[in-house]
């Protein structure tokens, strides 16, 4: 199965990715890194495995954007599109084609805390834990169904740097563990619920 990274930082969920799929835990490709950042260590890390790297420029409305990014998807003939930190707002006819097909990880459960600094909110909230989502994407900002979830507690004296460091072990979990669902064939969205069938030896 072929898949497309959206990266516009770090890329731990990259590096994750690379390595589920390197100690066969992931039946996948990463077939391409887009980034809107050509600064972004995970330029690095898609170079040092040999995965190519598209640039998407700044400085264009989301119509232009999408058309560049539905022309890259096509040329890689993606089948699964997995955002991990891309600080773009997708085009609605990208999401569009992409029904189903998206993929989006968060750190906090949705609906709790969407959008940018989600764990530096749930530490000002107060609140005794936050986690990590898994989730299809829709138009909207980080309400796409639901494919996973875990709760991570928020320790005393947690800083956002010891929370992050828990929450980043979850995530790269987590988001291999969901791609490699939907290789086997076992999500199904039925209008806004991910049913995810059992494991088969068949």
């Amino acid at each position: 199965m072929r898949i497309a990274v959206l990266a516009s930082g770090h890329g731990s969920n990259l590096q994750a990715l690379i390595e589920a799929i390197a100690a066969g835990r992931l039946a996948a490709t990463v077939s391409v890194l887009v980034t809107d950042r050509p600064e972004a260590h995970a330029v690095v890390r898609a170079r040092r495995a040999a995965i190519p790297v598209e640039i998407l420029p700044a400085g264009h409305d989301r119509v232009h954007d999408g058309a560049l990014l539905m022309a890259m998807l096509q040329r890689y003939d993606i089948a699964l599109v997995c955002l991990a930190g891309f600080m773009r707002m997708l085009a609605g006819n990208v999401v569009a084609a992409y029904h189903g097909r998206m993929m989006n990880i968060h750190p906090a459960l949705l609906p709790q805390f969407p959008g940018l600094h989600a764990i530096r909110q749930a530490l000002a909230a107060a609140v005794p834990e936050t986690g990590v989502t898994v989730h299809f994407v829709d138009e909207g900002m980080d309400t796409g169904p639901v494919i996973l979830q875990q709760r991570v507690p928020i320790l005393p004296g947690d800083t956002e740097a010891s929370l992050t460091d828990r929450i980043h072990a979850v995530e790269h979990r987590l988001y291999p563990q969901a791609v490699q669902w939907f290789a086997e064939h076992r999500l199904t969205l039925e209008d806004r619920t991910v049913r995810i069938a059992p494991h088969t030896t068949a």
